[in-house]
């Protein structure tokens, strides 16, 4: 018998918008769409549909596959016990994607919409990674703060439709990341008061006192679509150029902070708290950190899927030695969880090998992520005078990554937006490993620490010396 995928239970014509949401790419449509399409099934919230949007020109495409197919996703689970497939349907157009914005700014100025969401990527954010702060001095952003009525930003964007809803007596609507960063709520806050104090500081004091931004932990496994994803949808009957596939598992904690209204999330499986820090800081530093564990041996073995890095016996105990010695013990305790519990949740998820998540999409963008996801670890390890050495094994470890060379002499293809200045730094770094901690973008003044620029050093010269699989043995005896 043909599987078939499971389609809305609500009147998708009734649907009106409550939130627009900015960059639809597939963890959004794994994610908060399928929270949303829960909820409409229970016959509940028809007034929070979703508008989607994108500020990038790459973004039109996705608009026109998702609007030839009347906005609907589809999501695949892939549990290893059976997949599943539902379309969900809780976005009800796309709006087009202008170098001005000017279609996303009018539609969040509509009193109507309540919610403006993002997920623009762990480096949309414009951090100065030196200071942890939001950099004014970006080109985006000092372009967007001549020009703040054509903003390219999706901060720009938000800030003239916010500006647009006070001139004309609107209340605000609440700015909601459901990106993957500490304190996001917080950082977002940052980013769009700090490009309005460049052009308009009366209105950027305004947001601050009236705008909402609350802070949001978000989790699920989403890998990126190709052939095999899209062979899955045809397997369901759909012919669908931008199928999505997940992990079974998904979670979202967020601090209760609307203002202006929200969807009844919590009938679904949202958990919203006052403890949003402690559930981000535990899955950031034990499964984003854990990823980046894993990610760069394997990518230098040549082990293509997460799965099956996991299935080595040296990565998998390289994980579990970092992950117990030198990350867990530095993870603050989160209301009704357990620790070791979540950490053995963790290791299932990798090991699923329905996902089929790559390595290098793992291996990518480290230097964004490494300052996120590793070295806030690192620092506290180093405070307390505990062990690093396996936390300064991850940096040799994608150092030597970033030399563009597996451990087989095979090409590793450009996988940063900083790649070239990663290899020639790398390239350097094999004869002075100083000079990869001397990138202050990434490491702040971690070059100054004595005992983490000791085993960094050891370690990135002995990757050279014999190989990624007799090191992490080294390691681990």
């Amino acid at each position: 018998m043909e599987r078939t995928a499971a389609l809305p239970a609500y009147d998708r014509s009734r649907l009106t918008p409550g939130i627009v949401h900015i960059g639809l790419g597939n963890f959004h449509r794994a994610h908060m769409a399928v929270y949303l399409d829960d909820l409409f099934n229970l016959g509940q919230g028809h007034d929070w549909a979703i508008l989607g949007a994108g500020v990038r020109a790459p973004d039109a495409a996705m608009r026109d596959a998702l609007r030839a197919q009347d906005c609907l996703s589809t999501v695949i689970e892939l549990d290893p016990a059976g997949r599943s497939c539902r379309r969900v349907g809780a976005m009800i157009d796309f709006l087009p994607v202008e170098p001005d914005n000017r279609s996303l700014i009018a539609a969040m100025s509509l009193p109507s919409i309540r919610i403006v969401s993002l997920t623009v990527t762990e480096g949309g954010y414009f951090i100065d990674a030196r200071s942890g702060a939001f950099d004014p001095s970006a080109p985006e952003i000092v372009a967007d703060a001549r020009t703040p009525d054509r903003p390219a930003t999706a901060f720009g964007a938000i800030l003239a439709a916010l500006k647009a809803r006070r001139a004309a007596g609107t209340p605000p609507f609440t700015v909601m990341c459901c990106d993957n960063l500490p304190s996001n709520g917080l950082v977002t806050r940052n980013a769009v008061t700090g490009l309005a104090r460049l052009s308009d500081p009366e209105l950027a004091g305004w947001i601050a006192a009236n705008v909402a931004f609350p802070n949001a932990m978000v989790d699920r496994i989403t890998p990126a679509t190709g052939p095999r994803e899209r062979e899955m949808a045809a397997s369901f009957g759909l012919a669908d150029p931008v199928p999505v596939t997940c992990e079974p598992f998904r979670q979202w904690v967020v601090e209760d902070n609307f203002p202006a209204g929200r969807p009844a999330l919590d009938r679904v499986g949202v958990t919203f708290s006052d403890h949003v820090h402690a559930y981000e800081t535990m899955k950031i530093r034990i499964l984003n950190g854990g990823h980046a564990i894993i990610a760069y041996p394997g990518g230098l073995m040549e082990i293509e899927h997460v799965h099956e890095a996991m299935a080595d016996p040296l990565i998998s105990a390289f994980l579990d030695r970092v992950e117990a010695e030198e990350v867990i013990p530095y993870v603050p305790p989160v209301p009704g969880t357990d620790i070791a519990a979540y950490y053995r949740l963790i290791r299932a998820r990798f090991s699923n090998p329905e996902i089929a998540d790559t390595e290098r999409r793992l291996c990518f963008d480290g230097s964004n992520r490494q300052p996120k996801f590793i070295l806030p670890s690192l620092r506290d390890a180093l405070a307390a005078g505990g062990p690093v050495e396996g936390l300064a094994l991850v940096s040799a470890l994608w150092c030597r990554y970033c030399a563009a060379t597996t451990d087989s002499g095979a090409v590793i293809a450009p996988n940063d937006p900083d790649w070239e200045a990663l290899t020639a730094r790398a390239a350097a770094a094999r004869l002075r490993p100083q000079a990869w901690l001397e990138m202050t973008s990434v490491y702040g003044g971690l070059a100054g620490n004595a005992r983490f620029s000791a085993a960094f050093a050891r370690w990135l010269q002995r990757l050279w010396a014999d190989g990624t699989r007799a090191t992490l043995r080294a390691y681990l005896d």
